[in-house]
């Protein structure tokens, strides 16, 4: 499986800033991994071509590599055709933490400010063919109710895909890292069909409202679409 050429890896795969490299690499790699943007199988672009789009020197690269594929996100193979790889399957997710129970509320009110802001930028900035692209994924959505392991990509995609409709890199990442949050505590609860197509018809009029430049709307709907996610985590996830 090649690497996808969807828009929201150029977040991915942007100069890291941090003074940290190494452990600002590993996060940017894994939370790619987790949201799905770097699906199982997925080679990754060679070391080289790597160090030259994130800024880093190979050695860091490598230890971040090195890293990952001691978790078990990641394995390389040797000789022709091989590379680096997103392993398939992944390894199993963890029990919440504490500390992740903890701050699920403060994830929430993250995301809602990021959410926000995104979808009223996007009502004076999307273009038609940004907007046609977001159908497609709701359409895809609507297929996959009944597999929530396929649907919460494309659920990402959605959302990371609002925030580049608005041209703002630093508002991309910022949607990136919560959708990581997020994707971290709702891995631990169920996922019904119903819940599923509630969820989409709801993407689906945050993109109508997109369409008509109606800001008011959008975030009427985004408020509901995100306070139901936080409804949810309360009622099902463990106490801290």
């Amino acid at each position: 499986m090649s690497l996808s050429p969807a828009p929201s890896l150029a977040t991915v795969f942007s100069p890291v800033r941090s003074q940290t490299a190494f452990e600002e690499t590993v996060d940017r790699l894994g939370t790619a991994i987790k949201l799905g943007l770097l699906g199982p199988g997925t080679k990754l672009p060679p070391e080289r071509e790597l160090c030259h789009q994130l800024g880093i020197a190979r050695s860091t690269l490598r230890q971040a590599l090195t890293a990952l594929t001691e978790s078990g996100h990641l394995y390389a193979t040797r000789g022709r055709g091989g590379g680096t790889f997103v392993s398939d399957p992944l390894p199993p997710a963890v029990a919440p933490s504490t500390e992740l129970l903890g701050r699920w509320r403060d994830a929430c009110d993250m995301r809602l400010a990021v959410e926000f802001g995104a979808v009223a930028l996007a009502c004076e900035r999307a273009e038609p063919g940004q907007l046609a692209e977001l159908a497609q994924l709701v359409e895809r959505m609507d297929d996959l109710l009944e597999d929530y392991e396929a649907f919460r990509p494309t659920d990402v995609r959605f959302h990371i895909g609002l925030a580049e409709t608005t041209g703002s890199a630093r508002l991309v990442a910022a949607m990136t890292e919560a959708q990581g949050a997020m994707t971290d505590l709702i891995t631990h609860i169920p996922h019904p069909p119903e819940v599923l197509q509630h969820s989409n018809e709801q993407h689906a009029r945050i993109l109508a409202a997109v369409r008509e430049r109606n800001a008011a709307r959008a975030l009427g709907i985004v408020a509901d679409h995100l306070h139901g996610t936080e409804h949810v985590l309360a009622g099902l996830l463990p106490a801290a």
